[in-house]
């Protein structure tokens, strides 16, 4: 699963999808609702822009991300993945234009 963008249809990662006889489904270009990990993104970087104080360096940055990485529940991950049919048949209905997720 992708969201259509470019880097995910580079020759290279056709290449390896077809040798690994894997089937992209086809989604709209660019279509977060049904990308679990764009909403897995979102919670990080609300979790680390919540931090006080804010991370000041690379090196307290990538200490955070990782820390707060580590506190995601994992819950809230399995409950986008399991509302994914939902999701899908929600963008199909609505023929790829906005859905409310």
């Amino acid at each position: 699963m992708d969201d259509n963008c470019r880097p995910h249809r580079a020759n290279l990662v056709e290449d390896f999808l077809f040798e690994e006889g894997l089937v992209r489904m086809e989604s709209p270009g660019c279509s977060p609702d049904i990308n679990p990990i764009e909403h897995v993104w979102d919670a990080l970087g609300r979790r680390v822009a919540g931090r006080q104080p804010p991370p000041q360096t690379l090196q307290e940055l990538e200490r955070v991300l990782l820390e707060e990485w580590d506190r995601i529940p994992q819950f809230g991950n399995n409950s986008i993945i399991d509302s994914m049919p939902q999701r899908c048949s929600t963008l199909l209905a609505v023929r790829g234009n906005h859905t409310p997720y």
